[in-house]
């Protein structure tokens, strides 16, 4: 019996190593080609997508004026705008992934810088509004001893509000009813302080 091989296929031991033919006549080698240590996996390729897709729907989420923070192209703006029109679960799905492709040419680097922002100016305002929140807590559990420093610190407060609202507050806590002046009390500080 003969081992015979059809035309235009290389018997086993004599495959071709050289240089890959191109169109160019140049040759492609393997150098050429990124090795598997170089390129991403598909499973990390994956993550960065989902990544994308979770950076796209905290986009979608926002109102318009912090949007308008961002340095967004025309294209992601509108798809942006689009996702609000989209019902279905699976076309909803399919436009994330779009918005996902979307986000690869962006300017990622500036949109963290934005997101990074917001996020300390949200830690600052979370921390100011705990502090107004111990002021009135102070205030109701001190009485007239809390008012001057507080007045110290704050001089543009109405006094008498102040006052009567810290009485009606401590006798809503002392009779066990809902703290509707205590709400009133924290309103007034907040308006004091500018927040």
């Amino acid at each position: 019996m003969h081992n015979t091989l059809s035309i235009g296929q290389p018997a086993a031991t004599d495959w071709y190593t050289g240089p890959i033919p191109t169109t160019d006549g140049r040759g492609m080698t393997q150098d050429d080609f990124p090795s598997a240590d170089e390129r991403p996996s598909k499973s990390q390729r994956k993550r960065e997508m989902h990544a994308l897709q979770a950076l796209g729907e905290r986009l979608i989420a926002m109102n318009e004026a912090e949007r308008a923070r961002f340095p967004l192209s025309d294209d992601l703006l509108a798809a942006i705008a689009e996702t609000d029109r989209i019902r279905a679960r699976e076309a909803r799905r399919r436009h994330m992934q779009y918005v996902g492709k979307l986000m690869r040419r962006e300017d990622l680097e500036g949109i963290q810088a934005v997101f990074d922002e917001l996020d300390q100016e949200k830690l600052r305002r979370d921390h100011a509004f705990h502090r107004l929140e111990q002021w009135r807590d102070r205030l109701i559990e001190q009485g007239d001893d809390a008012v001057a420093p507080f007045i110290a610190e704050f001089p543009d407060v109405d006094r008498q509000a102040l006052r009567q609202l810290i009485r009606n507050a401590r006798r809503e806590r002392d009779q066990g009813k809902p703290p509707t002046n205590a709400r009133r009390l924290f309103k007034l500080i907040r308006d004091t302080a500018g927040l």
